[in-house]
């Protein structure tokens, strides 16, 4: 789903020119040995415990602790080239970033925190989270997993601290609060990632991809946009929350891509739900005769939409907005079947739809 009234974020991406070419494929987690038996890989993953568990930590701990598991990426094609941040997900040599950092690139290499520059092979991305996952041929000894936390467990005016590579300054950290948090921000494709962080620890182009840590040294959210007239940390930053990253990550370290489920509306949150702007054509939502808005009319200074459905409830839970709707297209997969309680011409109606698949 996509929504009409979100301004688009600034990326924080530093691009040294447009135009990458194609990605390169994925790679597997186990072999066959001669005598076919197989042989899997152990594979550690750094796991929360709980945060009460946890001390608080100053920031020049975490950053002893932390910066070894960050790097510096660097993609390309030809002479096109970006830079980007990224962190160690595992000991299987797994490297999480942004999708938007390595979109297009041919040749990407990681830089670790002692100097040494190593290839990488793209495992898959997901526009739709701007999440992105690399596999790097590195030693082991600098393979060290970030501990990933609970993005439910963050509040507002948490302290937090940013790593990164800012403008290809490798081994930065800054540090800030927690400002707000269920924001919105605009994934590459247009949609929308729901429960974003926002944070005013100071993040640049060259931050994408880097973790975001709470103060017991855990991943709280992965650093992407910032909004700023100006384009530098003068603004607000913005980072996706660790437990769409947890998610996301084991279906691209799995299958190599992402499945989305999708409905197919434009939408708009009013103050009786969420009002249907646009039906896309050939989406389960048009297939389901799902009903756009017809005109619009302005009440107490705002543009509101008039005819067409307003979802009020889906499977029978009320929707009171546009991210209450989305997270419940989000939880569900493609081709699950579902039920759409909706407001046509003042009569409540209930219509099921069976979902789709978003497109990329």
């Amino acid at each position: 789903m996509n929504r009409t009234n979100r301004t688009p974020l600034l990326i924080a991406t530093l691009v040294a020119a447009v135009g990458l070419g194609v990605g390169v494929g994925a790679t597997a987690f186990s072999v066959l040995s001669d005598d076919t038996t197989t042989v899997v890989r152990e594979v550690t993953v750094a796991t929360s415990e709980p945060a009460a568990a946890r001390s608080v930590l100053p920031i020049g701990r975490i950053y002893r602790d932390a910066q070894p598991g960050v790097v510096e990426i660097s993609a390309g094609s030809g002479t096109s080239q970006a830079q980007g941040s990224g962190w160690v997900y595992d000991t299987a040599g797994h490297v999480v970033t942004n999708q938007h950092v390595v979109e297009g690139a041919s040749d990407i290499t990681v830089r670790f925190a002692n100097g040494s520059t190593h290839p990488a092979t793209l495992v898959g991305t997901d526009p739709s989270t701007d999440l992105a996952v690399l596999t790097v041929d590195a030693p082991a000894s600098l393979l060290r997993p970030l501990e990933l936390g609970d993005s439910t467990g963050v509040a507002v005016g948490d302290a937090v601290v940013a790593l990164g590579s800012p403008f290809g300054l490798e081994g930065t950290i800054t540090s800030g609060i927690v400002s707000a948090l269920h924001r919105e921000m605009t994934a590459p494709n247009n949609f929308t990632i729901n429960d974003s962080i926002q944070t005013d620890a100071a993040i640049n182009h060259g931050n994408s991809g880097g973790p975001l840590l709470n103060m017991r040294g855990q991943v709280v959210g992965v650093n992407a946009q910032i909004e700023s007239e100006s384009g530098g940390n003068d603004g607000v930053g913005f980072a996706i929350p660790s437990n769409t990253v947890r998610a996301i990550v084991s279906q691209l370290i799995d299958t190599g891509e992402v499945e989305h489920a999708y409905l197919g509306i434009t939408m708009v949150t009013t103050e009786n739900g969420v009002a249907v702007t646009e039906v896309k054509p050939g989406t389960p939502a048009d297939a389901a005769d799902i009903k756009p808005a017809t005109g619009m009319r302005t009440v107490d200074g705002e543009r509101v939409p008039t005819g067409g459905d307003v979802i009020v409830a889906f499977d029978g839970k009320p929707i009171a907005g546009s991210a209450d709707l989305q997270s419940a297209v989000d939880g569900k997969k493609p081709g699950d079947e579902v039920s759409l309680t909706v407001v046509r011409d003042g009569q409540r109606t209930t219509i099921h739809v069976t979902l789709g698949t978003r497109p990329s």
